[in-house]
């Protein structure tokens, strides 16, 4: 039976029994783990879906990192990562799926735990290059949540409605923008891209053509530096390709942390016959 074909049963009809691959979703600055509401559940069918809360800005963790003067870190959300890896997952290798900030996470963990890690996609990630905008601080200083909305999205009308609702519930809670800003300030200037010639994991970058906030051809810069890197340009789309293009997001992102050859441009039947991942035990 061709390959194809047994990839289509597979996914129509797949085995009862076995472990999925891990699947970790680590979200940027300005959104919570929720902001994969169009992701997550058709990942889920593949893969062992986690969305841990590294940067709950609300969250007494956090809060008690800033009231003891410590600040917060990227070397922090690495650890706090580790430790929910270690602690409530438990299955390694993971595969890694990033956005924005969470793009410095991934590379970091990958780089300091190198044996923990699959494969990886990064979303328009932050931290390749020195010239980056945070418009959210912009409107952080104005409570101008509209203004977030329109620096992330090349189409604003492809965000939920609910994300204008979350920010300005989010701008009316000190608490929030505390935990926001020490993050920012943590964090801004900390670059990952002397580390990418060092990450021997099978990575794919995707930039947005249209993003207002990263460079998206730093990226492309970065993938060429790496040994097992791949890039893909997007056109007409912006910081969240995550929410903007999530058909094709979405099955690209499953191609290519269960291909055997993954691509970053692959045909649609490869688009379409993906097997569920499962792990032998």
């Amino acid at each position: 039976m061709p390959a194809s074909w047994k990839g289509l049963l597979d996914r129509v009809r797949p085995k009862k029994y076995g472990r999925k691959h891990s699947l970790i979703l680590l979200n940027g600055l300005a959104e919570q783990a929720e902001s994969w509401y169009r992701n997550a559940r058709f990942w889920g069918r593949f893969f062992d879906v986690h969305t841990p809360s590294l940067m709950a800005y609300e969250g007494e963790a956090l809060h008690r990192r800033i009231r003891s003067g410590e600040p917060v870190t990227v070397e922090y959300l690495v650890q706090q990562l580790h430790t929910y890896v270690d602690q409530f997952v438990q299955t390694p290798p993971y595969h890694l799926v990033s956005s924005s900030l969470g793009g410095k996470v991934a590379v970091e963990f990958a780089a300091k735990y190198p044996e923990l890690v699959n494969r990886m996609v990064l979303l328009n990630p932050s931290g390749m290059g020195d010239r980056e905008r945070l418009p959210i601080m912009e409107g952080g200083r104005v409570n101008d949540y509209e203004k977030i909305v329109r620096s992330v999205f090349y189409r604003p009308r492809k965000a939920d409605r609910t994300m204008l609702t979350y920010y300005r519930r989010c701008f009316q809670s000190r608490k929030w923008k505390l935990g926001l800003i020490r993050t920012v300030k943590g964090t801004n200037d900390h670059l990952v891209r002397p580390l990418m010639k060092q990450i021997p994991h099978t990575t794919l970058l995707i930039g947005g053509k249209e993003d207002q906030i990263v460079d998206h051809l730093e990226g492309e810069r970065a993938a060429v530096e790496m040994r097992n890197g791949h890039w893909l340009s997007l056109p007409r789309c912006g910081h969240a390709p995550q929410i903007e293009m999530p058909r094709l997001i979405n099955r690209l992102v499953v191609h290519f942390l269960t291909s055997p050859n993954p691509s970053a441009q692959p045909n649609f039947v490869k688009l379409l016959l993906n097997k569920p991942s499962r792990v032998l035990v």
